[in-house]
């Protein structure tokens, strides 16, 4: 098996009751979140490369982290009782099944509506179309999913055992290409500019970003799985993230002009990562 992508420890999975929101059914209720949703759909339409990574940041700008929890480049949760560690033997991982293919529990929210659910699941689909990992409904497994519209958009990093929290706030989050990020996030993937080989395809314009942000671009150890850098993950950060005054913060090199991350979904990279890390279609 492949050692894992994963370089930040996967912590013990906090926050595992959701918050009390009422249910509400009324007509004038709904009608308002249709609108909300219209709105942020109306947002993603007038910015045509916005990415996945910065709708993410958008709707993170306004969260208030609570207490004993941290986002790490973003998006990332961890807790401060533990210092960041390797994932040793590949425990972080979903394990495999007899059957070649891994099977990774969830459960969902009631609080989400239909449209979400369906958001939710096609960011599922897309992951699972294209390798062996398969999300299915939680029956009695110890370890699993728990997706919950909660407060921003974020995951663990890797399978942290037993429940484990995934927030896809709605409607902030409600964007099947951000479902399918935080998802690789909870299958062990980091971003694709902390690739510990990316100074030779990007250039970090530290001067353009926020100060207090800066941590969010450190390079980490990473297992880069014998594959080419990908311009176009799905985990890669858009040419702006955490800009202090509207510069950019990543350019591409040696073509500057080169489009990075995106939002439709993970990329043909992005699956064949997950096969290759997964060790999709191969004896252990």
């Amino acid at each position: 098996m492949y050692s894992a992508v994963i370089v930040l420890g996967a912590f013990s999975a906090l926050l595992t009751q959701a918050h009390s929101l009422p249910i509400q059914n009324s007509t004038d209720v709904n009608e308002g979140k249709v609108r909300l949703k219209r709105k942020f759909s109306d947002e993603i339409t007038e910015r045509d490369e916005m990415t996945a990574m910065d709708k993410i940041l958008i709707v993170n700008s306004k969260l208030r982290v609570p207490r004993g929890m941290m986002l790490r480049e973003g998006d990332i949760a961890s807790t401060f009782m533990r210092s960041a560690i390797t994932c040793a033997n590949n425990a972080c991982l979903w394990p495999k099944a007899v059957d070649g293919f891994v099977y990774v529990p969830y459960i969902i929210s009631p609080l989400y509506d239909d449209m979400d659910r369906i958001t939710i699941e096609n960011g599922m689909k897309d992951i699972g179309s294209g390798t062996c990992v398969k999300f299915v409904p939680r029956t009695h497994e110890a370890s699993f999913l728990d997706i919950q519209p909660r407060y921003g958009c974020w995951s663990f990093l890797g399978q942290t055992g037993g429940s484990q929290t995934l927030s896809l706030q709605t409607p902030g989050c409600m964007w099947s290409g951000v479902a399918a990020h935080e998802l690789m996030h909870a299958l062990g993937f980091v971003h694709e500019q902390s690739r510990s080989d990316r100074d030779q395809y990007v250039t970090i314009m530290w001067k353009n970003i926020v100060p207090e942000q800066r941590h969010n671009f450190r390079k980490q150890l990473t297992n880069n799985l014998n594959s080419p850098y990908d311009y176009g993950s799905l985990m890669h950060y858009g040419r702006y993230a955490f800009s202090e005054d509207g510069g950019p913060t990543i350019i591409p090199v040696p073509d500057p002009y080169v489009p990075i991350g995106q939002r439709d979904g993970p990329s043909l990279l992005d699956l064949h990562k997950i096969n290759v890390l997964y060790n999709c279609g191969m004896s252990d």
